[in-house]
């Protein structure tokens, strides 16, 4: 069966997406709200996150990225929010994140949201507020949030984090469920 997926997808056993809206919608300041139910297992790394739209101009982390909703299948009740910013980031060790535990995300949906303001990015599941990552007023390296970004709603198999403990050929196929995605904006 391996070697059958190995020929589908150009030499590799599994396959990951990744859905963003680059080009296509971006926005500064709102609400994103995603129920989703989340795939697990080792290897399996979901993630509801928003990068700025000028990255290819500034590159990352100065381009900001929100991390609305990052689970690793090897520690499966963890739900993570995050801010990298060129001042917080996991490459220097000052990123700013916070951790929730959720009871099975993978059987029933969630709704993972987050609230941006020009102050502050709040981050909730299902209504509780976990993280908050505030503008200390110092400047785009810490602040680069007042400039539009877009959505991004993926699954990774593997990678840097996801696929620290390896990946569970077992699992596959996996289903990434997202009842809606859903952006709000005061006019």
């Amino acid at each position: 069966m391996i070697e059958d997926r190995k020929e589908a997808y150009q030499g590799y056993p599994y396959t990951s997406a990744s859905l963003n809206t680059l080009g296509r919608f971006e926005f500064l300041y709102g609400r994103v709200e995603v129920r989703a139910k989340l795939p697990t297992g080792n290897g399996a790394w979901p993630a509801i996150w928003m990068l700025g739209t000028n990255r290819t101009q500034v590159g990352w982390p100065a381009c900001g990225e929100i991390d609305i909703m990052e689970n690793v299948g090897f520690d499966p009740l963890a739900i993570h929010a995050s801010a990298h910013t060129a001042g917080y980031n996991h490459t220097i060790g000052t990123q700013k994140t916070a951790i929730v535990s959720v009871a099975n995300p993978w059987e029933d949906f969630h709704v993972y949201a987050m609230e941006w303001y020009p102050d502050r990015i709040d981050v909730f599941v299902d209504g509780q507020k976990y993280f908050t990552f505030r503008n200390e007023g110092t400047g785009s390296g810490t602040w680069p949030f007042d400039k539009p970004q877009y959505l991004l709603v993926n699954l990774a198999i593997g990678g840097s984090w996801g696929g620290q403990k390896g990946i569970d050929e077992a699992l596959f196929p996996k289903r990434y469920l997202i009842d809606y995605v859903r952006i709000y904006q005061q006019r």
